[in-house]
């Protein structure tokens, strides 16, 4: 029975680990490790635009001794020219994964239900998960993953808020979310995420108040007009949350500083905060890398 990753629902938290403790041995083999996908494709679908997700993919599949197949919107016109349902069938025949970056997460859940080869997901509007686990990976480089470590993260109630939740379902830590009213995560994630009793999870609406001893902190792009917010209520709604020298004085002086990328300077985050010697965010960046090869090599050789 093939596996997908669209999200964290119906992965354990053993297979997480493991797929997490593969990605640290993939890291060390560098581009000479083992190639699962000698001789074989993977196709890679993107509706949305993407800088590290797409080269982080291609590169992986490349050193795993596969062949990308990029497929963007526009030549392929998912959902237009030809059905998502009948794009999976297709695609199965030709490749070992359909890698997908929609712009809705049931685009990619039919995609998932269509293929009979693994799907995986390169971002939905719903959940981020390949760039939740390159973020674990990294906190665990430095040290700084456990029930015991502090990580808050700040701002919109997005997809990276979603995955976050869906992940301390599985794995425990201490998660801290900080977002305006409106703007809180998906209500129902939430609610699995505190049914499942594994992590600690606290909601605190203050800034300042949330980022007070943190071991890390986590922000994201705010809401932007294409989500039908205007500049002025953007500015307005969301100033306090910004990640700046000021507020990080509440946190521990060694306190990590993360960002998925790209990044709006001078919005969510100042520059010299996201420059600065506590920010890890070039490491997370190549972490994408070794986790995505980590995922395709598992699913590769059926051990997810």
């Amino acid at each position: 029975m093939k596996r997908d990753l669209t999200s964290f629902a119906g992965w354990s938290g053993e297979r997480l680990a493991a797929i997490l403790t593969l990605a640290a041995e993939m890291k060390r083999a560098g581009p000479d490790g083992p190639r699962p996908l000698h001789g074989k494709s993977a196709a890679l679908i993107f509706e949305r635009e993407s800088l590290r997700t797409r080269v982080s993919f291609e590169v992986g599949i490349a050193q795993l001794g596969g062949h990308p197949v990029m497929l963007q919107q526009e030549t392929i016109g998912m959902a237009t020219r030809e059905s998502v349902h009948d794009i999976g069938l297709t695609l199965s025949h030709y490749n070992e994964f359909i890698i997908a970056r929609t712009v809705k997460h049931q685009t990619i859940m039919q995609l998932a239900e269509s293929a009979s080869v693994p799907v995986i997901n390169a971002m939905t509007d719903l959940v981020h998960p390949c760039q939740i686990l390159a973020d674990v990976m990294t906190l665990q480089e430095a040290g700084r993953f456990s029930p015991l470590v502090k990580l808050v993260y700040l701002g919109d109630g997005n997809n990276i808020a979603n995955s976050w939740l869906e992940l301390a379902a599985k794995l425990p830590l201490h998660l801290v979310l900080s977002c305006p009213a409106g703007y809180e995560p998906h209500p129902l994630i939430l609610e699995q995420a505190r049914s499942a009793g594994v992590s600690r999870l606290d909601m605190v609406p203050d800034p300042v108040a949330a980022v007070r001893e943190a071991d890390a902190v986590y922000t994201d792009r705010w809401p932007s007009h294409r989500e039908g917010m205007e500049e002025g209520r953007r500015q307005n709604v969301f100033r306090p949350y910004q990640v700046n020298a000021a507020l990080l004085k509440h946190a521990k002086p060694e306190c990590l500083v993360m960002h998925r990328l790209p990044a709006n300077r001078g919005e969510e985050i100042a520059s010299e905060v996201l420059d600065g010697p506590r920010s890890v965010v070039m490491v997370q960046a190549e972490n994408r890398l070794h986790v995505q090869k980590a995922i395709m090599a598992a699913l590769a050789g059926g051990q997810a």
